[in-house]
């Protein structure tokens, strides 16, 4: 038998059963997500994002940052941190290439290339390689290497920390502060393949 109750009255008493079965929490309208339009997720990246040292032969990139974006940031974010890291770096103990953070909320992508120098949308840290902007990969010759690039949302104030911060200070410094994570990985070996 069809109910011959208004559709504002089934309305309101789904959305009444929701709450009692949710315990009131708002359901998010799109996950946590970081994108990029220079590589897919899981893909070798193009040779142009790895480092550009003279110095070392297996920098043989121009140091190009890739294009980053995210979305669907978690209630309570107040700014951003991004990192990336090469876990297979220096052995197996794993490289920090970079570390970025105090991103605005209003910040939700950086351009190609546009993180490859200090920027006024992000605070600096200290990479393994000394540097507070972006630093390519540079692996050895053999397996690819997956780099991992995180962004993290926070209840951080985007002027709270200090630039210089370490990947363990910057950790530290975000526990019980964070509210969700994205990522996603790009493959980098050398030779690079033709």
């Amino acid at each position: 038998m069809a109910s011959k109750l208004p559709a504002a009255t089934l309305l309101t008493k789904g959305a009444a059963i929701l709450i009692f079965c949710c315990g009131g929490a708002a359901l998010a309208a799109e996950p946590f997500t970081l994108t990029s339009t220079t590589f897919k997720d899981g893909a070798i990246m193009p040779k142009k994002i790895a480092n550009a040292n003279p110095a070392n032969p297996n920098c043989v990139g121009e140091n190009v940052s890739p294009q980053l974006a995210w979305a669907g940031a978690p209630e309570g974010t107040r700014s951003f941190a991004l990192t990336m890291v090469d876990p297979e770096g220096r052995g197996g103990t794993g490289v920090y290439h970079w570390l970025a953070y105090g991103i605005p909320l209003d910040v939700t992508s950086f351009a190609e290339g546009e993180v490859s120098k200090p920027s006024d949308k992000y605070i600096g840290g200290r990479s393994s390689q000394g540097v507070a902007n972006y630093s390519g990969p540079c692996p050895p010759p053999g397996s690819p290497h997956h780099y991992t690039f995180v962004v993290i949302a926070t209840d951080l104030d985007a002027k709270e920390l200090p630039p210089g911060l370490t990947m363990p200070e910057l950790w530290a410094r975000l526990t019980g502060r964070t509210k969700g994570a994205a990522g996603l990985v790009g493959l980098f070996v050398n030779p690079y393949p033709n």
